[in-house]
């Protein structure tokens, strides 16, 4: 385990600013270590090293799949391994500890802290440029633009095959670093300001702040069946310290339509989402747009220039916008590869209900844009809305 999330730091976050040598906010978060490159403190412990090397051996040898094993070559993960950040001093064991123990991951890394995006630079960047339909290290992501919310109508008016649409987004909060590195006390204090500032919504966004703590178990289950709550961390978000002092600090907002929810403190500090039965993406997306304008009037998010919003796990760096239906289109189901090439055209991934790593359930899939980085929020929701309206076009054909 890297030092990031085997030490528990005391650092004391005061709005936004940081005493005792916390992670600075956004953009200076990643920029405060480009300066230092090569002079990096190199005291990287003797039993993080031994499992790095270890660790390495194992996925070398390997058939895995995964982007780390792709990018982690042998020169990359010798230039790196005496690396830390300057701030909370993870390692590169807790960028990649996940791929490490998951050789059947898709990605494989994830970032400890915002600096780790800097001082890893040399394996982020490749697998951010590949997962990001070609974003390379030299590029820029465009400035935050929701675009005309108005463009977009019904995908599935006649409610043939669209069972229900989801967009949400996620934001990282200012001052504090990311999960491997965050104290039980700052979970406690990030959530007593994310129910505050929810609080304060009103209209169709008011609603109740429920901590996952003392919830009660049925309210807790039956929540999750409905995907309104998120459950701890599978086998990849534990891997990565994602999940320490669990349930402490999470909790979920939602409206009292349950039509909007906020996750607190999941994978990442907040994941902004809306949703509802059917296929109306402009409503849908039209309450997120507004309440990612309200909450970010109240609360500061980490953003960097070249990056974007910043987050936890890098293929969500960017507009950081996931929009998804579940749908069933039963007779493109039975030739799963015409399904993946019409949706690999508009960038679309197809999964299966539950979330990530998991099987279709009865025909129905999870498909959404898998483009976050190099386009606006308004580009990546429209790949999806274009290729889901191809996508029943098809379906009807057959």
């Amino acid at each position: 385990m890297g030092l990031c999330a085997s030490k528990d730091k005391k650092e004391k976050v005061i709005e936004g600013e940081v005493a005792n040598g916390g992670e600075p906010n956004g953009t200076a978060a990643v920029a405060a270590s480009s300066g230092d490159e090569g002079k990096q403190d190199t005291m990287v412990d003797a039993a993080v090293l031994a499992k790095l090397e270890e660790g390495y051996a194992k996925l070398a040898a390997s058939d895995s799949k995964s982007l780390l094993k792709k990018y982690l070559t042998k020169e990359v993960f010798d230039n790196l391994k005496n690396k830390v950040t300057p701030t909370f001093k993870s390692t590169l064991l807790d960028v990649i500890q996940s791929g490490l123990e998951n050789h059947d991951s898709g990605v494989g890394i994830y970032a400890p802290d915002a600096e780790a995006y800097t001082v890893f630079a040399e394996l982020f960047d490749p697998i951010i440029e590949d997962y990001h339909g070609g974003f390379k290290k030299t590029d820029k992501h465009p400035a935050s633009n929701f675009g005309d919310v108005s463009t977009f109508g019904n995908v599935d008016p006649t409610n043939e095959y669209v069972i229900s649409t989801r967009v949400r987004c996620g934001r990282s909060m200012q001052g504090y670093p990311f999960n491997p590195c965050l104290t039980e006390a700052q979970y406690k204090e990030m959530e007593g300001k994310v129910s505050s500032t929810l609080s304060g919504l009103e209209g169709e966004l008011k609603g109740k702040f429920y901590p996952l703590t003392g919830m009660e178990k049925a309210v807790q289950q039956q929540l999750i069946d409905d995907h309104f709550l998120f459950k701890e961390g599978d086998r990849f978000l534990q891997a990565a310290n994602a999940c320490r002092f669990w349930p402490s600090g999470r909790g979920i907002y939602h409206n009292d339509n349950k039509t909007f929810l906020v996750w607190c403190n999941e994978e990442d500090h907040l994941r902004i989402i809306s949703m509802q039965q059917g296929g109306d993406l402009g409503q849908i997306y039209g309450r997120l747009v507004n309440a990612v304008n309200e909450i970010e009037k109240r609360v500061p998010f980490s953003h960097d220039d070249r990056l974007g919003f910043l987050t936890f796990c890098p293929t969500n760096l960017g507009t950081t916008i996931r929009a998804s239906v579940h749908i069933k289109v039963p007779k493109l189901a039975a030739n799963l590869a015409k399904l993946e090439e019409v949706a690999g055209k508009y960038n679309l991934q197809v999964r299966g209900t539950r979330g990530e790593h998991t099987e279709a359930e009865g025909g129905v899939y999870d498909i959404s844009n898998k483009r976050r980085m190099g386009l606006t929020e308004y580009q990546a929701v429209k790949e999806m809305y274009d290729g889901i309206a191809e996508l029943i076009k098809l379906e009807k054909s057959l």
